[in-house]
């Protein structure tokens, strides 16, 4: 089962244009009665998109069939951790990658994925101490400069 899902490079990777409107017209072709196979394949290719609009509607499509449809959850796990993951929700991202690993701790794709979370975490907090340092530095150099003056 574990082998169903996507690796991290196929994950990040992206539909063209033209592969997403297949999926968004027969989404909107099948109106009020739209399939949950269609539902999943559109919020599956909203979540591969660059654009973070496209892919914050994947992520609610993925999050209604998570709710209604108990056999998909599985599935949803994944890509639900890899949009928030995108959309740099790395709490949420965790959470649903970690409630994949409950079920499936040897499953390699959300391995892969925990690593790059706690990767970009990891990145994204030395950046940030950085700017922080950088305008304490600033700081205190503007403020022995006035100071000084005194």
């Amino acid at each position: 089962m574990t082998d169903n899902l996507p690796n991290m490079a196929d994950a990040d990777s992206c539909l063209s244009d033209s592969q997403l409107e297949v999926l968004r017209k027969q989404y909107i072709r099948e109106g009020e009665y739209v399939t949950e196979q269609t539902r999943f394949n559109y919020a599956w290719g909203l979540i591969k998109s660059k654009n973070r609009r496209e892919q914050t509607q994947g992520v609610l499509l993925l999050t209604d069939i998570y709710r209604e449809v108990p056999d998909r959850r599985r599935e949803c796990l994944f890509y639900l951790a890899l949009g928030h993951f995108k959309l740099g929700n790395y709490n949420d991202a965790r959470k649903f990658n970690e409630s994949l690993l409950e079920f499936e701790p040897n499953n390699s794709q959300a391995r892969a994925l925990r690593q790059e979370i706690e990767d970009r975490v990891a990145k994204e907090g030395y950046i940030g101490m950085a700017i922080v340092g950088t305008a304490m530095a600033v700081g205190t150099i503007v403020l022995t400069s006035l100071l000084k003056r005194r």
